[in-house]
């Protein structure tokens, strides 16, 4: 419950930002993503963006390539947990097999007098 209500308190200001960012900002930019060739001419034909696409875009760009990142980096944890989970696993047969295995071990023809007498 407080993690909704402090999600709420953090997401809805964050987007009414976002919002009054791109209203602010709808301007047409030109992109040029080679460094080396000289900036378009003002009075050149072509098609613009606007500013906040680019920066979304942006945006969206970096949270992905983090993302990316950290399940990389993730990777050697996520296989010692696997490792371990196998092994419970596997040690929690083991313990289940020899309990059926004393189980079956108690049935001889004196188990119940021996239940009784409480010598086991």
């Amino acid at each position: 419950m407080v993690n909704k209500i402090v999600g709420w308190l953090v997401l809805v200001p964050l987007c009414a930002v976002l919002i009054a960012f791109a209203l602010a900002n709808r301007h047409l930019v030109a992109v040029n993503l080679n460094p080396f060739v000289a900036p378009m001419d003002a009075s050149a034909a072509g098609y613009g963006i606007p500013l906040f696409v680019v920066l979304f875009v942006v945006l969206l760009i970096g949270v992905l390539l983090g993302g990316t990142a950290s399940w990389f980096a993730q990777g050697p944890h996520r296989r010692s947990e696997r490792h371990w989970r196998r092994e419970a696993q596997q040690l929690s047969q083991e313990l289940e097999a020899m309990r059926r295995g004393t189980d079956q071990a108690r049935k001889g023809p004196m188990a119940e007098v021996d239940d009784l007498l409480e010598l086991r």
